[in-house]
């Protein structure tokens, strides 16, 4: 089992100051994880969703992390496919080149960029996203393999030389973001990793697994988009973990409380979230906005699911490193191939952030890496 990262660049209350230090601090603690045993880190791309995320140039971030490590892998977790937001031979470039300059270090998520704000940003029509996303798949699978490239679908490419050729023959392992049991299912049939949100809890990530594996087990040829199949399987896991227990318990549900209303507000058009006081019960505030949630989604005739509602789950690694223990215990039984840590939440100071980090690094990883070594 991996254990990795995930980086939003999540700001409450932005400023251009708090702006610039929320990014500073995600590249001390991408530095750090390296320094603790982590395996990988992960930065998102999204544009023009303030608050929620404010990392837009994620190749930039994970080039200048690159450079400050030397082991630790290096994930797109997830660049945006569809065309309108950057054309396949570029994502497929700039990844290769961050390939040769990290030592092949470099992994690569798929994502559609699917909300109202950044499809209107960058003039993509929302009917493109699932298939530009599945075909510059394709094209990066086979980009590098020959000297002289070409491609004939929706896009017309080459032919022509992809410079740099990637370190890693024939390219870096290709990943899909999953919200939902049709995207598992689609990344199982192309052949690619799942990068499954586990907000919903173990229970749910249990479920998304079954959704997953079946998939891969009565899945055909046809649909592959390499012959390169990465059949891996990484979860979310939020955590704040600290001496004291009770602190990180309400360090973390408020910032899964800020995360949860970001998500409601971008991509269910709730109102923006705000700064909350340490004090308040988060817990039962993210009960509320889940009931409200699943009436929203009644009154439209929607059945609730556990995807919908999961961001307002509590129930994840805060608390000690026993607590997180526990917990990871519960992903790993369900057969999890990576532990996805969610520590950089919109609220979560840095401090927190660094400790969490340092607990993992000390305490949850080795534990886990001492079964598999008695295994």
């Amino acid at each position: 089992m991996k254990f990795s990262m995930i980086f939003e660049a999540q700001l409450a209350n932005p400023t251009p100051e708090r702006e610039r230090q929320v990014i500073r601090d995600c590249v001390e603690q991408a530095v750090y994880a390296e320094e603790m045993g982590f395996d990988r880190i992960w930065a998102v791309e999204h544009h023009a969703l303030t608050q929620y995320a404010h990392m837009s140039a994620s190749e930039i971030f994970l080039t200048w992390v690159a450079a400050r490590t030397s082991r630790i892998r290096i994930g797109h977790g997830v660049v945006t496919m569809p065309f309108g937001y950057q054309h396949p031979v570029r994502v497929a470039e700039r990844a290769a080149m961050l390939d040769v300059l990290s030592g092949g270090r470099v992994d690569i998520g798929a994502g559609r960029g699917a909300t109202k704000q950044e499809m209107s940003m960058y003039g993509v029509e929302p009917a493109d996203t699932y298939p530009q996303m599945e075909e510059a798949l394709r094209i990066f699978a086979n980009a590098w393999r020959e000297e002289r490239f070409e491609w004939h679908g929706s896009i017309d490419i080459g032919p022509g030389a992809i410079l740099p050729r990637p370190v890693q023959d024939p390219h870096p392992p290709l990943f899909m973001a999953c919200s939902k049991h049709d995207t598992l299912k689609l990344a199982a049939e192309l052949g690619i990793g799942a990068l499954v949100m586990g907000f919903a809890g173990a229970d749910d990530v249990r479920e998304m697994r079954k959704v997953y594996d079946e998939a891969v087990a009565t899945r055909g040829t046809d649909r592959l988009v390499s012959s390169e199949v990465n059949d891996h399987f990484s979860a979310l896991c939020p955590t704040v973990v600290l001496d004291d227990a009770a602190a990180a318990y309400r360090i973390g549900t408020r910032g899964q409380r800020f995360f949860a209303e970001s998500i409601a507000h971008w991509y269910g058009n709730g109102p923006a979230p705000t700064g909350y006081d340490e004090g308040e019960d988060h817990v039962a505030a993210m009960e509320q906005g889940r009931e409200r949630l699943v009436a929203k989604l009644h009154e439209a005739n929607i059945p609730a699911r556990p995807n919908d509602t999961g961001a307002y789950n509590a129930q994840h690694a805060y608390g000690s490193a026993q607590d997180a223990l526990a917990y990871v215990e519960q992903l790993r039984e369900i057969g999890v191939d990576e532990v996805m840590c969610l520590i950089q939440m919109g609220t979560v100071p840095q401090e927190a952030c660094m400790e969490t980090i340092r607990q993992w690094g000390e305490t949850v990883l080795p534990h886990f890496r001492a079964l598999e070594e008695r295994a």
